[in-house]
């Protein structure tokens, strides 16, 4: 038998899915028990087709995509536009047509993942997306499968190859913020306007769905506490390699015995932990589990054909289920009632930048204010100036949250010190 596809869209990514068909095919065959073929590709408008018929692509190329929902031949469609709509509208709509999906719309399914598997159950159709998290690496089918029987209790990552190469060059070459972000920009790693990348957002939709998969509780993007990197100085740089450690972008959720914590910040990584060697574009995911143990899952986290292998991955999946009749289980099928943490179980220890006139009577102000509030010091730091201003910098013992917030809402009070940056240390 052959299996259609449609594919909605044909950009970098998509154009990857046939190039998959045509090169691994002896191989896809096997997998599915079936030849796949795209049968449709939705494009914008008659100028995109002109344009990639020019290029040399020879699909069926529509500008209305009724043609696919309305064409009964076609068991599956591939929404490779992203952002939120009309994407939404179209899975939606060839959901309730009664044809699987496969998305790699890691924000759509942050956002609206828990009505779209709904309407996929509803309809009896699949709905996969194995490449909405960390692009190549096939971690959301390992969380289901692999770890079936263990129970993870931490998963920490490096999510967005954009941000993690900026700090890969602020880190290994010293680059100010600035510099990174205009290189990323040229290179193409980075949009015009950065914000997704830089401030830990993209980050986040990726920690919504790994919550699911590691975890079986579907939390709202809103409880996902996010923090990017633009606020990174050199010398916080700086003092982080003093000290031994390496900043990276890191998401981090974890269960606690209140419930479920995940958040997205600029982490103090100690320089032998797996995930501070994550360098340039590459992604990585860390799992903590009573059963393995420590395990690391690493490589490209975007590009064509990362991307493209683990759509196909899972266009293969349904096409097999499909043939084997057991069409229609959810990707995932682990769920448990959402619980967020309390505050006061979630631990961590903290970096602190602080500035300060230059007196000893501040130092011990400061002692005396992180002691108030029961936070010891692991390090503290004076770096030495010439200004009538020095910076203190703090590494506290493993803290809670409550705890972080009670202490920087007296360091903010204060009349003496001045929050510069403060940022989660792993390892401490």
């Amino acid at each position: 038998m052959t299996v259609k596809i449609a594919l909605l869209g044909f950009g970098t990514v998509a154009s990857g899915v046939p190039f998959l068909l045509k090169e691994n095919t002896e191989k896809i065959v096997q997998a599915a028990q079936d030849e796949i073929v795209v049968a449709k590709v939705l494009v914008r408008n008659e100028e995109e087709e002109s344009r990639l018929r020019a290029a040399g692509h020879d699909y069926h190329f529509v500008t209305d995509v009724n043609e696919i929902l309305d064409d009964s031949e076609i068991a599956i469609v591939v929404e490779l536009m992203g952002r939120i709509e009309p994407a939404k509208t179209f899975i939606t709509r060839a959901l309730q047509a009664g044809k699987h999906v496969v998305t790699a719309n890691k924000d759509l399914l942050a956002v609206h993942g828990s009505e779209l598997r709904q309407v996929a159950s509803d309809n009896g159709v699949s709905l996969y997306y194995e490449a909405a998290v960390a692009g190549g690496i096939p971690i959301l089918r390992t969380l289901v499968n692999s770890f079936a029987s263990d129970k993870i209790t931490r998963v920490l990552g490096v999510l967005n190859g954009t941000s993690n190469f900026m700090m890969t060059k602020m880190v290994d070459e010293g680059w100010t913020y600035e510099d990174a972000l205009k290189t990323a920009q040229e290179l193409g790693y980075a949009e015009s306007d950065p914000t997704n990348d830089v401030e830990g957002i993209d980050a986040a939709y990726k920690a919504v769905i790994l919550s699911q998969f590691a975890f079986g509780m579907t939390i709202d993007f809103e409880n996902v506490a996010h923090k990017g990197i633009s606020g990174i100085t050199p010398e916080d740089v700086a003092v982080a390699q003093k000290l031994g450690y390496v900043i990276k972008l890191v998401g981090d959720i974890q269960e606690t015995r209140s419930g479920l914590s995940a958040e997205v910040s600029p982490t103090f990584l100690p320089k032998n932990h797996p995930l501070a060697s994550i360098n340039g574009v590459m992604n990585a995911v860390f799992v903590e589990s009573i059963g393995i143990g420590e395990s690391m899952f690493y490589g490209p986290g975007a590009g064509q054909k990362p991307t493209a292998t683990s759509v196909v991955a899972d266009i293969i999946r349904i096409v097999r289920r499909l043939k084997d009749r057991t069409v229609g289980k959810a990707f995932n099928e682990f769920s448990r009632p959402v619980q967020l943490a309390a505050p006061e179980d979630v631990k961590s220890a903290y970096y602190f930048s602080i500035e300060a006139d230059k007196t000893s009577e501040n130092l011990l102000r400061l002692v005396e204010l992180f002691n108030s509030e029961q936070v010891s010091f692991k390090q503290i730091v004076q770096p030495t100036s010439e200004e009538e201003t020095t910076r203190f910098v703090v590494v506290t013992d493993v803290m809670s949250k409550a705890q972080l917030d009670q202490v920087s809402a007296k360091l903010t009070e204060s009349a003496e010190f001045r929050i510069l940056n403060t940022f989660k240390v792993l390892g401490a």
